[in-house]
């Protein structure tokens, strides 16, 4: 039998790195072309902006990038000493530390560092911390900072608020014509959004084939192979990829191929990726035989709403319908579903420091779902990306002990 900490990798992760490798290459050329590049927020209106030619950056995919390479920590300090408090996102703060320094993972794909904007177009569904960060850049560049405003704790997802989102989604199209220098084209927006929705499609079914025992993918695996839904979303790239990985996800379910060698537990994961310290926590995981099988972070990237027939509504009820900006009671019951469908034994909370709206252990919700699901959970404090919140010392015990308590029933 193989080592319970040897890494499964996919075979079609390769062909992933191509598919980012490209899109980057686009960025870079399309910078020395003067394309007009657009920033977008990770779950923002990027089908309309692909829809009107621009080049579209999340630099939330950057943040991410400077947490994986743990260049975060250092760069953090700089922005703080800019006037951004250590409190604010990690993502917000090492991006721009980023900047100040001209220092970016991006280098060493060759690439100067991320693009330029022409505009910034955020939508809060995320967080407030978006608007903000995006209205640095703008003040820095000159340049136009676009959003939309979506509620907060939503309960029922209903005509009014789908209206009034749509309404301002569709208030962007006339200073993004100005940008662009070009009309938006009612067809290609479309095309756009069937593409987004076949992305998205796909996307969800390889996150649920972890549902089956044992698991052929694990959440960390998820972090990564996430890339192409969150930055390619509206690209028949990311069509093409999904469909290669699916089918070998498909195949490891057939032959009952664990992500986890002798598979004994299943854990949710619940919150932010702790990005600097992933695949020390996945060798962990590993190790102890317990597999996390799913997470609502990776779900953030699920739009089975968008509709090429009705885009404005339909992108609004997408991005309103985001875990992240639900009410306490919503999020209750989809926690709840989750455990059920993927047959967890107990759940993971990351309490990250600085993203409190993606933090969901702060107000008894472990402690109600337990008394619900009899399911146990553990709290890990930490962050995305600034680790000197983390303590791995104190996370590795944490970690033992939970599967310990797991093992015991």
């Amino acid at each position: 039998m193989p080592s319970p900490t040897e890494r499964k990798d996919l075979a079609a992760t390769a062909k992933m790195k191509e598919v980012m490798g490209k899109y980057y290459m686009e960025l870079m050329r399309g910078r020395e072309e003067r394309r007009k590049t657009a920033w977008c927020t990770s779950v923002g209106p990027a089908e309309l902006l692909r829809a009107m030619g621009f080049n579209v950056y999340f630099p939330e995919n950057h943040g991410a990038m400077l947490g994986a390479t743990r260049m975060a920590t250092d760069l953090i300090p700089l922005a703080n000493a800019r006037g951004f408090s250590p409190d604010v996102c990690s993502y917000l703060t090492s991006d721009i530390g980023s900047y100040l320094k001209g220092e970016s993972p991006f280098q060493k794909m060759k690439m100067p560092g991320p693009p330029r904007a022409d505009c910034l177009v955020y939508n809060t569904n995320q967080c407030r911390d978006v608007k903000d960060w995006f209205q640095f850049y703008a003040r820095e560049w000159g340049v136009p900072c676009l959003g939309i405003h979506t509620p907060r704790a939503i309960g029922e997802l209903d005509d009014s608020i789908i209206e009034a989102v749509a309404r301002q989604t569709e208030a962007l199209v006339k200073p993004l014509q100005e940008v662009a220098g070009t009309k938006l084209d009612p067809a290609r927006l479309k095309e756009t959004l069937d593409l987004a929705r076949r992305c998205t499609v796909l996307w969800k079914a390889v996150l649920d084939t972890a549902a089956n025992v044992p698991a052929p993918i694990t959440f960390f695996d998820d972090t990564i192979q996430m890339g192409p839904a969150v930055v390619l979303r509206g690209h028949p790239d990311a069509i093409a990829y999904y469909e290669v990985l699916l089918a070998e996800l498909q195949s490891r379910v057939a032959g009952k191929v664990p992500a986890v060698e002798g598979e004994r537990f299943r854990i949710y994961w619940e919150g932010m990726p702790i990005w600097g310290k992933l695949r020390d926590l996945a060798t962990q995981f590993a190790a102890l035989r317990a597999c996390v099988v799913a997470s609502t972070y990776c779900n953030s990237w699920v739009f089975e709403d968008l509709d090429p027939s009705d885009p404005f509504r339909s992108m609004a009820r997408a991005y309103s319908n985001l875990f992240i900006c639900r009410s306490e009671d919503y999020k209750e019951k989809y926690l709840e579903r989750m455990m059920a469908r993927f047959k967890v034994d107990g759940v993971l909370y990351h309490d990250a420091k600085t993203c409190p709206n993606n933090s969901n252990n702060r107000y008894q919700m472990p402690q109600r779902l337990q008394q619900k699901t009899g399911k146990p959970y553990l709290v890990v404090n930490g962050d995305l990306n600034d680790l000197r919140l983390y303590s791995e010392e104190q996370a590795r015990t944490n970690v033992e002990a939970f599967v310990e308590q797991l093992a015991q029933g």
